[in-house]
């Protein structure tokens, strides 16, 4: 995936809102609705995705330490 210059000429990052469900530049919304950030937008928009991997990653390391 290419590097997004905008997030790299400025320093701001990209980040998901969970309520409009919309990729912003910078921090434009309330901490409490973005996941991020993430350092292109393409990968911004994946949050949802990302976010649901990780909880499948975690539970299934829970799941293992538990001996299930």
């Amino acid at each position: 995936m290419a590097e997004d210059k905008r997030s790299e000429l400025t320093g701001e990052k990209y980040w998901f809102n969970i309520r409009t469900e919309k990729v912003e530049f910078g921090r434009l919304s309330p901490a409490v609705h973005r996941i991020g950030p993430f350092d292109t937008e393409a990968e911004a928009a994946r949050a949802p995705e990302i976010v649901a991997e990780r909880a499948r990653a975690w539970e299934a390391e829970d799941e293992e330490e538990r001996g299930a």
